[in-house]
């Protein structure tokens, strides 16, 4: 991928369809004089007075005790510098999107034009009553020790700022457990820090919290190795550090070091250093994109050697998302007045305590081919593990209650543990784990209208993804006009094959295959020849029959009944009755609704709705390792009605929970009963599923093409789909409204779908 064309497609990620990465929108609703009455005068007088006379119910009665402020004044902005806060709104937007997407914590962020340090904690420290933490992002250093120091000493809620105290804790997590796989102890090692700036002192800080002696730390900035006594580049901070030592360079101090800290530069450490460490030395080097040395070239020096960096091409990713969101988590959600060494310390054992556990069937699938057991190469969990979300911010909240910190202590954990699972499927990013397979082992997906526009702009992603090896068919000339104008910067032969559909006669097998598949229905050998020039679905679906490809989407254009028609004679079901169906995904801001079935069969009887549901929910645990919680949705509302629809829809409903007694699935219901525990209890509290509703299998196609129109008109979920369930090789329409970044989503979970399969045949 170009760098030109990485930005563009960066820049057109921000700028549409809404400039900016952020909205605001209401939770209540203000349909009538009467919801305006309670949401503004007189009834929000009966909310301020709760307030005025106990400040706690700010937390149930506002947003705040789910609101943390990200604020910059964009001095120290990423590897960018000091560009000002106007320019630093894009990373802070960025920000905010990580807090709610790993645990559903709403922000403002806020950029700040201001350098004096007192004059800034000043501002920030004025908006406590608007937030209950404050997140501090990108303020260049000394000045973020003073700002956090004095704001820390002022406030009454939270106040991290990540840089230092979330690379600290992630770091601190890897450390812990590679001294635990090489039987060291934080007392008794010997730590080499790289760098003397925020995230280094905070990560050194913390190692020191947790048993390191100060006397066995060598901290070096560009002037070498602090000393006491030396006086060329030393500030307050630094001189904490300052040990008696001879060791002046970091050749002199890396010499029977156990660990190695870097946060400073590339290339700061090299192989023979390397060589002069202790036994089984553990080596984080996470300057990035370049780290202080190669990880290979660290391991070429000593085999013993344990490694982690900053970069996910790497095992071992110091990644900051494994802690801001959950820490924060914890402290909202027990009122923490601010987060201590006690909550730093339980973050770290709960983030390097995952490691040590065997990983889920769902973190397995989005790692394929990686080893996730305890060891060298796993010493902390992958950013999208789900556990996460239920392990940090627990552990966060007893570490506050505990120590004194949480003015809203959580009497029922497990309760609360249970709340906290509920975030998994609706806050994380629900497509990772596909990509994440899908680029392990990229499949060979055919496009049948490989000169449609959106299909070529799909191209570009699938290609800077690696999700897939793709084939176009279409004419080339036109095609590499097409990018041209479009400004891809593609290369058939290179980043795609073209397969031009007009000489497919050349290729006598394809029209001979497809004539073999339909000859007995009356298709003659000349129209099975005219078929496969004309018709690239046709052409598309026996090529994967033939072998040679791997799976196909077509559908931009023309109807989906006449593509699947084309299909189904080519590429057979898996089932003897030949049954198939649809399923689309829309992922929805309270998660994701998986919808069955919008496009195969119009009006199907028991035994298919049965089929379908089989269909979905092994389509919902396989492709996304999610719990299926099903409705078979009517008109009736369990026995309101007895027609035949209805009935069939309840027969269904019990034959399923009979074959499948460990998968919640109930009907027949309204589908708000099915989206809503609380109207599902009124109406029969006895219900088979618990929470809402996640599989929705309607009873005909007309309920289900409906439905579907008008949640994707009126929410702003993304669609992922159709999916077609019984085919013996993927085959995949799209419906024309589908837009390139659905066809990228598509084609991910395609690739890895065929990698499942293939490792269902092993």
């Amino acid at each position: 991928m170009s760098d030109d064309s990485f930005k563009d497609s960066a820049l057109r990620y921000h700028s549409d369809p809404v400039p900016g990465k952020l909205a605001i929108r209401p939770t209540k609703p203000l349909a009538n004089n009467r919801d305006l009455s309670r949401a503004y005068s007189p009834g929000v007088a009966f909310a301020c007075e709760e307030i005025a006379s106990d400040p706690r119910q700010a937390a149930n009665l506002t947003a705040r005790g789910n609101l943390v402020a990200v604020i910059s004044n964009g001095t120290a902005v990423l590897g960018l510098g000091n560009i000002g806060p106007l320019a630093a709104k894009p990373v802070m937007e960025g920000k905010a999107v990580l807090f709610k997407k790993f645990a559903d914590i709403d922000v403002f962020d806020i950029e700040i034009n201001e350098t004096d340090v007192d004059k800034l904690v000043d501002i920030i420290a004025s908006l406590e009553p608007t937030f209950g933490g404050i997140n501090l992002e990108d303020i260049k250093a000394p000045e973020c020790f003073l700002v956090e120091r004095k704001l820390t000493e002022i406030m009454n809620i939270p106040v991290f700022h990540d840089d230092q105290h979330g690379t600290a804790i992630v770091a601190a997590a890897a450390v812990y457990n590679g001294l635990r796989l090489v039987n060291k102890s934080f007392e008794e090692i010997k730590l080499v820090a790289s760098g003397a700036g925020a995230a280094s002192i905070a990560c050194v800080e913390l190692l020191l919290s947790m048993g390191v002696k100060k006397e066995n730390v060598r901290m070096l900035d560009r002037n070498g190795v602090i000393y006491q006594g030396r006086e060329a580049g030393m500030n307050p901070w630094k001189e904490k550090f300052a040990v008696e030592t001879d060791d002046r360079t970091i050749e002199d101090a890396i010499v029977d070091a156990d660990l190695f800290l870097g946060l400073s530069g590339p290339g700061v450490l090299n192989a023979e250093m390397v060589k002069t460490m202790a036994r089984d030395p553990l080596i984080l080097a996470m300057s990035n994109p370049i780290p202080e040395i190669m990880p290979e070239d660290a391991k070429a020096a000593r085999p013993d050697a344990i490694l982690a960096t900053g970069r996910s091409d790497y095992p071992n990713q110091v990644n900051n998302v494994l802690c801001f969101p959950f820490i924060f988590r914890g402290a909202l959600d027990c009122g923490a007045t601010h987060i201590n060494d006690a909550m730093k310390r339980a973050a770290v054992k709960a983030i390097a305590n995952l490691a040590m556990r065997e990983v889920s069937e769902a973190v397995a699938k989005a790692y394929i081919d990686e080893e996730l057991k305890f060891g060298r190469e796993y010493l902390i969990p992958k950013p999208f593990d789900p556990r996460l979300i239920e392990e940090v911010p627990l552990a966060v909240v007893k570490a506050a209650m505990e120590s004194g910190a949480a003015t809203r202590p959580i009497e029922d954990l497990e309760a609360y543990r249970h709340k906290l699972s509920d975030y998994v499927n609706s806050s994380r990013l629900f497509m990772q784990p596909n990509i994440n397979v899908a680029k392990k082992h990229p499949a060979k997906i055919v496009y049948a209208e490989g000169e449609n526009d959106d299909v070529l702009l799909s191209m570009q992603a699938i290609v800077d993804e690696g999700v897939a090896r793709p084939i176009l068919i279409g004419r080339q000339n036109v095609i590499e006009e097409k990018m041209q104008a479009m400004g891809l910067r593609l290369e058939p032969g290179k980043d795609f094959t073209v397969f031009n559909a007009e000489q497919a006669d050349l290729h006598d097998r394809y029209w001979q295959h497809y004539h073999q598949s339909v000859g007995r229905s009356g298709v003659a050998a000349d129209a099975a020849r005219s078929a496969v020039l004309n018709n690239s679905t046709i052409l598309a679906a026996a090529m994967v029959s033939l072998g040679e490809a791997d799976g196909m989407v077509c559908g931009k254009v023309g109807r989906f009944d006449t593509h699947l028609r084309d299909i189904r004679p080519i590429i057979r079901s898996t089932n003897t009755e030949g049954r198939l169906s649809s399923i689309c995904v829309l992922l929805l801001d309270d998660g994701p609704l998986f919808l069955a079935d919008p496009f195969v069969n119009v009006n199907p009887d028991e035994d298919g709705i049965v089929d379908i549901a089989k269909d979905a929910i092994h389509f919902v645990q396989q492709g996304f390792d999610i719990e299926p919680v099903v409705a078979l949705v009517s008109h009736s509302n369990f026995g309101t009605y007895e027609d035949e629809s209805a009935l069939k829809m309840k027969r269904a409903a019990d034959r399923l929970r009979n074959e499948l007694p460990d998968v919640q699935i109930d009907g027949e219901m309204h589908a708000l009963t099915a989206l809503n525990q609380d109207l599902r209890d009124s109406v029969f509290e006895g219900a088979n599923i618990k929470g809402r509703a996640n599989v929705l299998i309607m009873p005909n196609m007309d309920a289900a093409s409906i439905t579907l129109g008008m949640l994707r008109s009126f929410t702003n979920g993304r669609l992922i789909g159709p999916f077609l369930n019984g085919m013996e090789k993927p085959a995949h329409i799209l419906i024309p409204s589908v837009s390139g970044r659905g066809i990228l989503n598509l084609t991910a979970l395609m690739s890895a779908d065929i990698v499942r399969r293939a490792q269902q045949k092993r």
